[in-house]
């Protein structure tokens, strides 16, 4: 009984202690609009060049993640969100690009970014 209920607790703590932590920093809606619509912003497509040509947000470059470690010196600098089609690349790149020592900033998806410069174009209009 002994062994078993030290056992349970050994399982345990180790569950807890292996969960990998996110790395990336949580910016809130607010802050992201405001980061999107800046005047010093590159906004970085990183999906592949065909996604990217289906259709992405106004003044969007595209560098795929896979060239992303590549493009490091052109980014160096800026202040860049990444986004792509469902968030998980975008992650992986502000990974990438923090770690370079790049302000990066997490876009989510390309449907989020474009959502949020329409938002502020009606409110301009």
């Amino acid at each position: 009984m002994k062994i078993q209920f030290f056992g349970l607790i050994l399982a345990a703590t180790f569950m807890v202690t292996s969960c990998k932590s996110n790395q990336t920093t949580y910016v809130s809606q607010t802050n992201i609009r405001e980061i999107v619509n800046s005047s010093d912003v590159t906004l970085v497509d990183v999906r592949i060049p065909e996604q990217y040509a289906a259709g992405t947000a106004n003044n969007a470059v595209n560098i795929p993640l896979s060239e992303i470690q590549n493009n490091i010196e052109a980014l160096k600098g800026k202040k860049v969100v990444v986004f792509c089609n469902k968030g998980i690349q975008a992650d992986q790149a502000v990974i990438i690009l923090k770690k370079n020592g790049i302000e990066a900033y997490d876009g989510t998806t390309w449907k989020n970014v474009k959502a949020i410069q329409n938002e502020t174009d009606k409110k301009t209009n």
